[in-house]
């Protein structure tokens, strides 16, 4: 049985399934397309309000050096992801990457983990994007009623129509193309990054200096917790983390790191591009670096305005406006935060559906979800499937508590992908790969190390929820999916063809 778990799919069959017209997707994007997806995705709400909450509770104003340490912890997952996606130019992201490695229940293993991981996170953003849009239209002076608000909290039973109806939406954009989410994504992130900038300019002009001293507060001893609540690694050994300090920096990194999540979806999106293997590794990259040095900025700035200890928890931007004599501001930061709270549930959106479909392909999913829409040449069929289970999800339940799962979700697609890229390094030293990550294997076993780490700082409950679903994943691959698969059936597969020498690609490719 072994010897079927983990059997592998090879990266020239992957690429040869791309090239079937039923299940082809149209290649349309450039280096500049999927940077703007990376930063769209991954600036979202954590700018204006991680910021200034983690400044307060874990770090003061060396929550600049704790954006740097989760930049640098993304940097090694981001280095993994841009060999693979430009080795093994397919859709499907981390999925794709460990059927080509590690064999195919590890595979539908980290699938099933993406599939939770982008459907919840869809969901939570589309939330929090009703919930800045309530705040809007309350200024303005409209209410909607009770029954058709937000979930979290409410007394009454109801349905969130704004978090539900911007998913439709957003489904319905996806499906009529690739290019056409690229230029609403690229208009509307224009739009968040312009906000950030005013904000961050803005914001420069009342920094005051001694707000900045201590830059590192003195180090306090955080009490132990108990119960599920615990983060794993307190009740394995008894270990508590630190508040300000040294280690507080590095506690406030855990911590910030969630902010960064998104980076990984660009892969999602290899085979719609035009040259995978110059532009992927760009995106990853250049998405990674842009978003760190404006988290970086507005944490500087946030910290500069308003005493650490003074900072809101709330919303902890907006209130250092308006201690400074500028409530208008306020406003500004919440349509801010609308607009880029849009890019962010479709980029998410649109990775769920890439990695369904490269499931459905394979046949572990019915191959019914494989067939692209004949003039868009989009996945519309798992598209229009997952839009509708998602919008049905955020408009009729509070999600609060299980937003962790997208953490631990993308945590645990890092550690794979990182070892992914060490196993395929020597089962397949032949493969040309455009970009290849340096240092291996010790880069990757870092990054593993890294994302393993911050895994343990999660609560025992989050740990819990995610057995459960991974269970559950088990029991579906046993009932369909091993039964299905393609490569189990022979189907596709034929004797690999030789891999052509990749074309050289700048430094990188050296």
């Amino acid at each position: 049985m072994s010897n079927t778990l983990f059997r592998t799919k090879k990266v020239e069959q992957s690429i040869r399934d791309t090239e079937e017209p039923e299940h082809a997707l149209k290649k349309s994007l450039s280096a500049l397309d999927l940077t703007v997806f990376g930063v769209g995705v991954i600036i979202g709400t954590g700018i204006f309000v991680l910021t200034g909450t983690v400044a307060k509770d874990n770090a003061g104003p060396s929550v600049a050096l704790a954006f740097v340490v989760a930049g640098v912890v993304c940097a090694l997952a981001a280095l993994c992801y841009a060999e693979f996606a430009s080795t093994v130019p397919v859709a499907g992201s981390a999925y794709t990457f460990s059927y080509a490695s590690l064999g195919e229940l590890p595979a539908w293993i980290i699938g099933w983990d993406l599939i939770l991981e982008f459907a919840l996170g869809t969901a939570v953003v589309a939330v929090g994007w009703s919930g800045y849009i309530h705040s809007l239209l309350d200024n303005a002076g409209w209410h909607l009623p009770a029954e058709l608000g937000i979930r979290d909290g409410a007394k009454v039973f109801g349905f969130d129509i704004l978090a539900a109806a911007l998913v439709l939406i957003l489904t319905g954009i996806l499906v009529l193309g690739m290019k056409l989410s690229a230029r609403v994504t690229t208009v509307v992130v224009a739009i968040k990054l312009a906000v950030v900038l005013v904000v961050i300019i803005a914001g420069a002009f009342f920094i005051t200096a001694d707000n900045y001293d201590p830059f590192v507060p003195k180090a306090q001893p955080v009490a132990a917790g108990e119960g599920l609540h615990s983060p794993l690694i307190q009740l394995i050994f008894g270990w508590a983390p630190s508040n300000f300090g040294v280690m507080g920096i590095f506690t406030a990194a855990s911590v910030v790191f969630f902010a960064f999540i998104g980076f990984d979806i660009v892969a999602t999106a290899a085979e719609e591009t035009r040259n995978p293997q110059r532009d992927m590794p760009r995106g990853i990259l250049a998405s990674l670096f842009i978003c760190t040095a404006l988290y970086v900025a507005v944490s500087i700035v946030v910290t500069g305005m308003q005493n650490y200890r003074d900072l809101s928890v709330d919303a902890p931007l907006a209130d250092a406006f308006k201690a400074t004599g500028h409530p208008w501001y306020a406003g500004f930061i919440s349509f801010g935060a609308a607009v880029g709270l849009t890019t962010v549930c479709m980029i998410l959106l649109l990775g769920q559906t890439r990695v369904f479909f490269a499931m459905s392909r394979d046949g572990l999913l019915p191959r019914f979800f494989s067939r692209v829409h004949p003039r868009f040449r989009t996945p519309h069929r798992p598209t229009i499937l997952l839009g509708v289970i998602i919008a049905i999800v955020a408009g009729f339940t509070p999600l609060t508590e299980l937003a962790e799962l997208v953490n631990i979700g993308t945590l645990f697609a890092f550690v794979i992908v990182a070892l992914s890229v060490i196993i395929l390094r020597r089962t397949r030293p032949d493969l040309p790969r455009a970009f290849r990550t340096p240092w291996v294997p010790f880069l990757p076993v870092l990054s593993v190390a890294a994302s393993l780490w911050l895994m343990l700082n999660l609560p025992a409950e989050t740990w819990l929820r995610f057995g459960a679903w991974m269970v559950i994943g088990v029991v579906v691959y046993f009932l369909y999916s091993r039964s299905h698969s393609r490569l189990g059936r022979g189907e596709g597969a034929g004797p690999a063809e030789p891999a052509e020498p990749a074309e050289p690609s700048g430094p990188a490719s050296r």
